[in-house]
């Protein structure tokens, strides 16, 4: 039985264990620095979710290293290489260490030295869609010179990888290129529908989008973005950062990146995180619900 460990439990590790359920037939541990937070209740909380998943959580990283032949790191963006430094002092000899997390390539390589110089085998691996409901089966991009042995390893556990042949970077690339683009539309949406609420003029706004762009279903889509936004703009937020930091290093300036970095963080620093079913389908009360707090 192979034993595969998580660093960071999170949405994404959560939905991946989930979806394995009794079949995956592996042990599985985890550790996840919020175990150590002082407030009790968000210590509790990720402790809960071990809990209710049947992962093995653990109170070090070391402990939940030891014996780990498949390593998942699924931390915040701004933590990816954090993690990968402090897993280099405990990771065994040729264990596989996907680093899934949403980095700039550039940041990938610095974290794949640390692996490899500590004897692991980094991989590269960009989440192409979110996990959910699609769990364990969200498709996957891998790269790096064991992405071929990575690959085999996730099949296994019916996952979805596919090659992004190229070194370590190339799929993060990909992933972080496309992010512009999809958290750029998301961040033009606040921008637009807090604006158009504001100004009580957000129905005839949606509906001539409608028609530039028929088939869009503008008021469905900007509830949704608006939510995930509200969910999860500090971790959108730090992903951005490092798309900006993708464009910086290919010579470009990032601008539009930073831009939706800043509206991920003004919206995820507001900690709405009491949503009713109701208001997750209206854009318009999620509008009022932000623009109340925005002041």
């Amino acid at each position: 039985m192979q034993t595969i460990a998580f660093v960071g439990f999170g949405e994404a590790a959560s939905a991946f264990v989930g979806g394995w359920g009794a079949r995956q037939g592996q042990l599985v541990k985890a550790f996840d620095i919020k175990t150590d937070n002082p407030i009790g209740s968000v210590a509790a909380a990720k402790r809960a979710d071990y809990g209710r998943t049947g992962v093995v959580g653990c109170p070090t990283l070391k402990e939940a290293l030891q014996g780990a032949g498949l390593i998942f790191s699924t931390v915040t963006a701004d933590q990816a290489q954090n993690a990968a430094r402090e897993v280099a002092a405990h990771i065994g000899a040729g264990a596989l260490y996907c680093d899934m997390n949403s980095c700039a390539p550039s940041s990938k390589r610095e974290a794949a030295k640390a692996i490899e110089t500590a004897g692991g085998r980094y991989v590269d691996v960009a989440v192409m869609s979110p996990v959910l409901p699609l769990r364990h089966h969200a498709p996957l991009l891998v790269s790096g010179p064991h992405a071929m042995e990575a690959l085999a390893t996730l099949q296994t556990l019916d996952m979805r990888p596919a090659p992004a042949e190229g070194p370590v970077g190339t799929a993060s690339a990909i992933k972080m290129i496309r992010s512009i683009m999809v958290k750029g539309i998301e961040a033009l949406v606040l921008e637009c529908v807090l604006s158009a609420t504001r100004e009580g003029v957000d129905e005839v706004v949606l509906s001539s989008l409608e028609k530039t762009f028929p088939g869009f279903g503008w008021a469905e889509r900007s509830a949704y973005m608006l939510e995930r936004a509200m969910v999860h703009g500090t971790r959108r937020a730090a992903e951005m950062e490092e798309a900006a930091k993708t464009a910086a290093d290919l010579g470009l300036s990032g601008r539009m990146a930073q831009a939706t970095a800043e509206w991920q963080k003004i919206i995820g620093s507001l900690q709405i995180d009491d949503l009713s079913e109701t208001e997750k389908a209206d854009y318009r009360l999620l509008a009022q619900k932000l623009l109340a707090r925005l002041g």
